[in-house]
C-alpha cells in the first residue's frame, strides 16, 4: 500500500526544489546580464532554509557574519508582512469564518 507524504513533507519538498531552482538561476545570473545572480541566490537560500536544518544554519552564520545581509533580510521580511496584511492572506478568525 502506498502511503500519501504528509502535508509537511511536501510542503518541505517544494521549497527545497524551488531553493535549488532558484539557486541554479542565481549561478546562472552572475554570468549573463539579464538576470539578477544575487537577487536569485537571497532568494534561493532563504527558501532552502525553510526546508533544510543545514541551510538555515548556514543562513544564520551568514547573518552574524555579515550584519548587512540580516538587515535586508529583516526588511524584505517586515515588507513581505506588509504586503501580506495589504493583498489578502487573512487570518481566520476563532469561528472559522474569514
Amino acid at each position: 500500500m502506498v502511503t500519501m507524504p504528509r502535508r509537511r513533507d511536501l510542503k518541505r519538498l517544494i521549497f527545497v526544489v524551488l531553493g535549488w531552482i532558484f539557486i541554479v538561476l542565481g549561478v546562472v545570473g552572475l554570468f549573463l546580464p539579464i538576470l539578477q545572480g544575487l537577487l536569485f541566490l537571497f532568494v534561493g537560500v532563504s527558501l532552502l532554509s525553510l526546508g533544510s536544518p543545514r541551510m538555515r544554519l548556514m543562513r544564520q552564520r551568514l547573518g552574524q557574519r555579515y550584519p548587512a545581509i540580516r538587515r535586508g533580510e529583516h526588511k524584505a521580511r517586515a515588507w513581505l508582512k506588509r504586503q501580506r496584511r495589504r493583498f489578502g492572506r487573512r487570518e481566520r478568525q476563532g469561528n472559522g469564518s474569514i
